[in-house]
């Protein structure tokens, strides 16, 4: 464990640890024009695991966005690595984290208020949250749809251990992106995510991130969240 409170990450993230109620996203936005890539903000909290990078992108916004799905596949690839073996983990669109088929977490993408969508921005933070525990009192199965990791067998995972799995699993994907191009990473997210429809294709456009739906000769697109 290094004086982060964090176990040893790779040097190129710098983390920058923030109190119980703290907001990742909101920091690692304020740190990204001045700090760069790397900085890692992360919660030090109980119930829940909260973190966010800073990205410098080389190509332009549209491309770029395409650090969402890496963002996804690093969280979806740490809670299965970390789980039994049993846990189904799967995404569904676009970005949420299910686990057993119930909601506990997500993913979330920000640049720079006004980069049009051509300029290659100064900056990309991705950031993840995933649910631990419910609050005190909290009936299991109450709520079906949504789960915890600590219910679904995850008893001795903290928000440490998780925030530096997902940033070891996201420089592998950003690593492999660089290094073998977008369809490798689409591919990832395609095969894990949830809710197919039989007959129906789906793809990822390596050049927005948006989701392709394609059945009976009708194409629907879904973009990624602004």
């Amino acid at each position: 464990m290094s004086t982060t409170g964090l176990p040893d990450l790779p040097s190129v993230f710098a983390p920058v640890a923030l109190r119980e109620g703290g907001d990742a996203l909101a920091r690692a936005l304020a740190l990204a024009p001045e700090r760069g890539a790397g900085t890692l903000a992360w919660v030090r909290a109980y119930a829940r695991a909260e973190a966010a990078v800073v990205l410098e992108p080389e190509m332009p916004l549209a491309s770029a966005r395409l650090a969402f799905h890496a963002a996804a596949n690093a969280l979806a690839d740490a809670v299965a690595a970390l789980g039994p073996p049993e846990v189904a983990v799967q995404l569904r669109w676009p970005g949420v984290l299910l686990v057993n088929a119930g909601e506990c977490g997500r993913v979330r993408l920000a640049a720079p208020p006004g980069t049009p969508e051509d300029a290659v921005p100064d900056w990309l933070v991705v950031a993840m949250e995933a649910r631990l525990a419910f609050p005190e009192g909290h009936e299991p199965g109450r709520d079906p749809g949504r789960t915890s990791l600590f219910e679904e067998g995850f008893s001795d995972l903290d928000s440490a251990a998780l925030t530096a799995a997902w940033a070891r699993h996201l420089m592998a994907g950003l690593d492999d992106w660089q290094a073998r191009g977008p369809k490798r990473l689409a591919e990832h997210c395609l095969a894990r995510l949830a809710d197919a429809v039989p007959g129906q294709r789906r793809g990822i456009d390596p050049g927005t991130g948006d989701l392709v739906l394609e059945r009976d000769g009708l194409r629907e697109r879904q973009a990624l969240p602004a």
